[in-house]
Protein backbone atom coordinates (compact mmCIF):
# COMPACT_ATOMS: atom_id res chain seq x y z
CA UNK A 1 0.00 0.00 0.00
CA UNK A 2 0.88 3.54 -0.64
CA UNK A 3 -0.10 6.72 1.07
CA UNK A 4 0.03 10.06 -0.84
CA UNK A 5 -0.92 13.90 0.70
CA UNK A 6 -0.22 16.88 -1.05
CA UNK A 7 -0.06 20.33 -0.04
CA UNK A 8 0.77 23.62 -1.35
CA UNK A 9 -2.25 24.38 -3.17
CA UNK A 10 -3.34 28.00 -3.03
CA UNK A 11 -4.51 31.32 -4.89
CA UNK A 12 -2.22 32.67 -7.17
CA UNK A 13 -2.26 35.62 -9.84
CA UNK A 14 -1.32 34.98 -13.68
CA UNK A 15 2.12 34.42 -14.17
CA UNK A 16 2.64 33.29 -11.07
CA UNK A 17 4.85 29.85 -9.21
CA UNK A 18 3.54 27.31 -6.67
CA UNK A 19 5.28 23.94 -5.69
CA UNK A 20 3.18 21.57 -4.45
CA UNK A 21 4.91 18.53 -2.74
CA UNK A 22 3.40 14.83 -2.12
CA UNK A 23 4.15 13.08 1.23
CA UNK A 24 4.38 9.26 -0.06
CA UNK A 25 4.63 6.22 2.50
CA UNK A 26 4.63 2.77 1.88
CA UNK A 27 7.38 0.03 0.66
CA UNK A 28 9.39 -0.17 -1.73
CA UNK A 29 8.83 2.90 -3.62
CA UNK A 30 11.54 2.21 -6.16
CA UNK A 31 9.02 0.15 -7.39
CA UNK A 32 5.98 2.68 -8.43
CA UNK A 33 5.73 5.68 -11.06
CA UNK A 34 4.26 8.99 -9.79
CA UNK A 35 2.32 11.47 -11.53
CA UNK A 36 0.38 14.53 -10.83
CA UNK A 37 -3.03 15.12 -12.37
CA UNK A 38 -5.81 17.81 -12.54
CA UNK A 39 -9.36 18.32 -12.24
CA UNK A 40 -11.66 21.12 -13.10
CA UNK A 41 -15.52 20.57 -12.39
CA UNK A 42 -17.80 18.93 -15.31
CA UNK A 43 -14.35 17.53 -17.12
CA UNK A 44 -12.40 14.38 -16.70
CA UNK A 45 -9.29 14.09 -14.90
CA UNK A 46 -5.93 14.49 -17.38
CA UNK A 47 -2.43 13.67 -16.31
CA UNK A 48 -0.03 16.83 -16.34
CA UNK A 49 3.37 15.11 -15.34
CA UNK A 50 4.53 11.70 -13.82
CA UNK A 51 7.82 10.45 -13.19
CA UNK A 52 9.30 7.48 -12.13
CA UNK A 53 10.51 6.49 -8.48
CA UNK A 54 13.96 5.23 -9.32
CA UNK A 55 14.42 6.34 -13.29
CA UNK A 56 13.77 10.16 -13.10
CA UNK A 57 12.43 9.69 -16.34
CA UNK A 58 9.63 12.55 -16.78
CA UNK A 59 6.51 12.93 -19.21
CA UNK A 60 4.23 16.14 -19.41
CA UNK A 61 0.97 16.99 -21.33
CA UNK A 62 1.61 19.66 -24.07
CA UNK A 63 -0.52 22.18 -22.24
CA UNK A 64 2.36 22.30 -19.48
CA UNK A 65 5.12 21.39 -20.95
CA UNK A 66 7.85 24.06 -19.95
CA UNK A 67 6.35 25.74 -17.09
CA UNK A 68 5.42 22.57 -15.29
CA UNK A 69 8.70 20.05 -13.67
CA UNK A 70 8.07 17.17 -11.59
CA UNK A 71 10.93 16.29 -9.33
CA UNK A 72 11.48 13.44 -6.82
CA UNK A 73 13.31 13.59 -3.64
CA UNK A 74 13.92 10.07 -2.38
CA UNK A 75 15.54 10.79 1.14
CA UNK A 76 12.67 12.59 1.95
CA UNK A 77 10.16 10.42 -0.17
CA UNK A 78 8.21 13.18 -1.45
CA UNK A 79 7.37 14.21 -5.15
CA UNK A 80 7.08 17.59 -6.14
CA UNK A 81 4.89 19.48 -9.04
CA UNK A 82 6.68 23.12 -9.88
CA UNK A 83 4.26 25.32 -11.31
CA UNK A 84 5.74 28.50 -12.68
CA UNK A 85 3.92 31.37 -15.31
CA UNK A 86 0.64 29.87 -13.87
CA UNK A 87 -2.23 30.80 -16.01
CA UNK A 88 -6.41 30.96 -15.40
CA UNK A 89 -6.77 27.84 -17.06
CA UNK A 90 -4.41 26.22 -14.25
CA UNK A 91 -7.35 26.40 -12.10
CA UNK A 92 -7.89 22.48 -10.59
CA UNK A 93 -7.71 20.43 -7.76
CA UNK A 94 -3.99 19.11 -8.31
CA UNK A 95 -4.01 15.18 -7.21
CA UNK A 96 -0.75 12.99 -6.53
CA UNK A 97 -1.00 9.12 -7.99
CA UNK A 98 1.16 6.38 -7.66
CA UNK A 99 1.28 3.15 -10.16
CA UNK A 100 2.84 -0.30 -10.18
CA UNK A 101 5.52 0.50 -12.84
CA UNK A 102 4.54 -2.94 -14.54
CA UNK A 103 0.55 -1.65 -14.88
CA UNK A 104 -0.65 1.46 -16.38
CA UNK A 105 -3.30 1.85 -13.65
CA UNK A 106 -2.70 4.56 -11.24
CA UNK A 107 -4.25 2.97 -7.96
CA UNK A 108 -3.25 5.35 -5.48
CA UNK A 109 -4.20 8.57 -5.36
CA UNK A 110 -4.11 11.99 -2.43
CA UNK A 111 -6.69 13.97 -1.68
CA UNK A 112 -5.97 16.51 -3.58
CA UNK A 113 -5.51 20.29 -3.30
CA UNK A 114 -6.84 23.02 -4.93
CA UNK A 115 -5.10 25.79 -7.12
CA UNK A 116 -6.46 28.75 -7.82
CA UNK A 117 -5.02 31.11 -10.70
CA UNK A 118 -6.51 34.90 -11.08
CA UNK A 119 -6.74 36.82 -13.75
Amino acid sequence: QVQLVESGGGLVQTGGSLRLPCAVSGRTLSNYGMGWFRQTPGKEREIVARITWSGGNTYYANSVKGRFTISRDNAKNTVYLQMNSLKPEDTAVYFCAARLLVTTTYNFWGQGTQVTVSS
